[in-house]
């Protein structure tokens, strides 16, 4: 009898998350590095602003939507309630994952061993435990995706309407999943030629319109009633803002060093003085050229899911902001990437480990330095910034291997 089977992984998966959380809560009450990450504090004070009946946003640094808060508020009552959230999300999604591969005809085996990329991952894992909300997201792209699969497209449209409220970025999955979609559009009809008017009019099918709908009515009553309740706070801390910030701690992106200098007085001033603006102004523009616009019209008829795990490995890698609970973003499309992936085949083996290994060691190099500049205080601005060039150049690698096994 096997042992990968979706009741065993699952069960798996769950063991794993409560060894973790168990032991971040030793960690916590007897070491001087705390295992609950920094955001988590943010999370819980916004919901305990919220609680009192003030705004969340009176907590400094909390750059979410409301409904974040709002979800945390027992945290008042039991502190570690949204780490629990943030564990059963990956679960959600996890058995998400299981569904949407046996919809694609993936037996029940395969799709377990493929599901263990999220379910069983120690990164995941650690980084749910120590309060990141990344769990829940993964959740509803995992979700969306059942429903795209299931063809619900009003269900759809909701989710992702919902993910794009609760985080940006899974806008750019959008147009993926509209240009998906099967369409009248045909050049030829008996013989008779087509008119680009009646090609853009079949465009619009049923399907589409349902998604398209659905997706931005459901944006639209989020923000409407956050808005309501907060005003510009909400539309500055949770949207606005990430047009111009300007982190660079903990931050893998090649912008790092550049925002790191802008974000000091001297930076600030050359700033006021330079020709061009500066690049957490521009940062965006090639980022979402790429994952928006060239990789759904390229590639997503030809793989939706496969489009949609390199549309987030590229954002994330061009994002101007880059940390590790960001990696969770394409993480949860891969199991979908490997199912009939040729990265393993005899002719791509050794370049797809050599790949897999540079990611690792670059990764560990980036750590390395990043801990001696902000955790030992040593002078590594020049190694860091190479590091993280480094790291950069080791993911386009992957975004030319990986586009090429479409």
């Amino acid at each position: 009898m096997s042992l990968l089977t979706t009741k065993n992984v699952l069960l798996a998966a769950i063991a794993l998350r409560v060894v973790f959380f168990y032991y971040g809560l030793y960690q916590d009450a007897t070491m001087a590095l705390r295992y609950t990450d920094i955001d988590y504090y943010v999370f819980t004070d916004a919901a305990r602003f919220m609680a009192n009946g003030l705004s969340p946003y009176e907590r400094e640094t909390y750059r979410y939507t409301p409904l974040l808060a709002w979800l945390l508020q027992p945290t008042t009552l039991w502190f570690s309630f949204g780490k629990a959230v943030f564990a059963a999300g990956d679960i959600v999604a996890g058995y998400a994952i299981i569904r949407v591969l046996k919809m694609q005809g993936v037996s029940d085996k395969k799709a377990a061993l493929y599901s263990t990329v999220w379910l069983l991952n120690p990164m995941v894992a650690t980084i749910s435990t120590r309060g990141s909300s990344e769990g829940l997201l993964g959740a509803l792209i995992a979700l969306l995706l059942w429903a795209v699969y299931a063809k619900q497209w009003v269900v759809a449209g909701f989710i992702a309407g919902f993910s794009v409220h609760f985080k940006i970025y899974p806008i750019i999955y959008i147009p993926t999943i509209i240009w998906a979609m099967n369409d009248t559009n045909v050049k030829t009809n008996g013989g008779k030629r087509v008119s680009l008017v009646e090609q853009a009019f079949n465009f619009f099918t049923k399907e589409r319109l349902l998604f398209g709908f659905s997706a931005a009515l459901t944006f639209i009553a989020l923000f409407s009633a956050c808005y309501h309740y907060y005003g510009h706070e909400f539309l500055q801390h949770t949207y606005l803002h990430h047009l111009s910030r300007t982190d660079h701690r903990h931050n893998f992106s090649p912008y790092s060093t550049l925002l790191y200098m802008v974000s000091s007085k001297a930076g600030q001033a050359a700033e006021e003085q330079a020709l061009l603006p500066p690049p957490q102004t521009w940062a965006f523009v090639p980022q979402l050229l790429l994952s928006g616009i060239i990789l759904p019209l390229s590639l997503a008829k030809i793989s939706m899911v496969k489009t949609m795990f390199l549309q987030t490995f590229v954002f994330v890698t061009f994002n101007k902001v880059c940390t590790s609970q960001y990696f969770m973003w394409y993480i949860v499309l891969l199991p979908f990437y490997f199912k009939d992936s040729k990265l393993m085949s005899p002719g791509r083996k050794v370049v797809s480990i050599t790949f897999a290994v540079l990611w690792v060691v670059a990764q560990a190099l980036w750590i390395q330095q990043g801990y001696a500049l902000e955790f030992l205080g040593r002078s590594t601005f020049m190694q860091l910034c190479y590091a993280t060039l480094g790291f950069f150049v080791v993911n386009c690698f992957g975004i030319v291997l990986l586009v090429g096994d479409l």
